[in-house]
């Protein structure tokens, strides 16, 4: 999977290098996929994120009760025009469509949330007759990446969350918004039905391994399409000076995932730890 993901990274800025752009060919696991995530509904969404189809968060394992200050931030935020716009503002909703906060609750998301505030926010848009929305409130922290001097980046860390993805997808960019919640910097996005995972255990490993190369493909694509002609000539040939002959994947990625790999494991064992202990709160 590693090699096919450097392979297909590498071969994203060959193609932004070329006169005409070649369109990633999607495998077959993800033009199935993608039908299905089509073919999505609420239910779908409330059935496989809170497990309830009812305008409520259901509380237990996944799910934690806030503090009171917690849920008049929650409401207030929500209160925001710029919030406001950014619900009304996607899947065509009335712009002058009220924002009701149904439910909320803080977010026990697994490794990916470890060690940060996340929130997961019921909402309905239009009315009592109106449609029901989840709204994921994520906190940002400070980028583990270095970044070259003297280029222009937002020194907010949400902002910068925002941007990023706005230039790896502008689809996704789209619906996210920088804001502060309880002091800290943090993002706020829709939960779309049609926000389907691929679940790697679920794959063969032949399709894992498509999936993977196309998934850094569009990573790619998305990194070329910041840089200047040069610069992707430049990076290009340092990633191809750094390939061996057989294919191998670079040390440097495999190191960097295996020490991934550890950070998540002893985070989510000493999470498990304090939790037995019955020293972990919401707040």
């Amino acid at each position: 999977m590693l090699e096919q993901m450097v392979d297909g990274y590498e071969q994203a800025f060959a193609d932004a290098s070329a006169e005409k752009v070649k369109e990633i060919v999607r495998p077959e696991v993800v033009k199935v996929a993608m039908k299905n995530a089509l073919r999505r509904r609420w239910r779908h969404l409330a059935r496989e994120r809170i497990e309830d189809e009812t305008p409520s968060i259901p509380l237990g394992k996944r799910f934690w009760p806030l503090s009171q200050a917690e849920r008049s931030e929650i409401r207030e935020l929500f209160e925001e025009e710029k919030v406001r716009r950014l619900i009304t503002s996607l899947r065509s909703r009335d712009n002058e469509a009220s924002v009701e906060v149904l439910d909320a609750a803080f977010w026990v998301k697994g490794c990916s949330s470890l060690g940060r505030h996340r929130y997961a926010v019921l909402l309905r848009v239009g009315g009592k007759k109106g449609e029901l929305c989840l709204i994921d409130i994520i906190q940002a922290v400070q980028a583990v990446a270095p970044r070259y001097p003297r280029v222009k980046m937002p020194k907010d860390n949400a902002e910068r969350v925002v941007a990023g993805a706005w230039h790896l997808s502008p689809a996704l960019g789209d619906r996210m918004l920088a804001a502060r919640f309880q002091g800290r910097t943090v993002f706020l996005r829709e939960l779309l039905p049609q926000d389907l995972r691929f679940e790697i255990e679920q794959l063969t490993p032949g399709e894992a391994i498509k999936v993977a190369r196309f998934l850094a493909t569009v990573v790619g694509k998305g990194h070329a399409r910041q840089m200047k002609e040069d610069d992707r000539r430049a990076w290009q040939n340092e990633l191809s000076n750094h390939r061996t002959k057989t294919l191998d994947a670079p040390s440097w990625l495999w190191s960097s995932v295996v020490e991934l790999v550890v950070s998540h494991e002893g985070a989510y064992l000493e999470h498990c730890r304090r939790h037995a202990n019955g020293s972990l709160s919401a707040e």
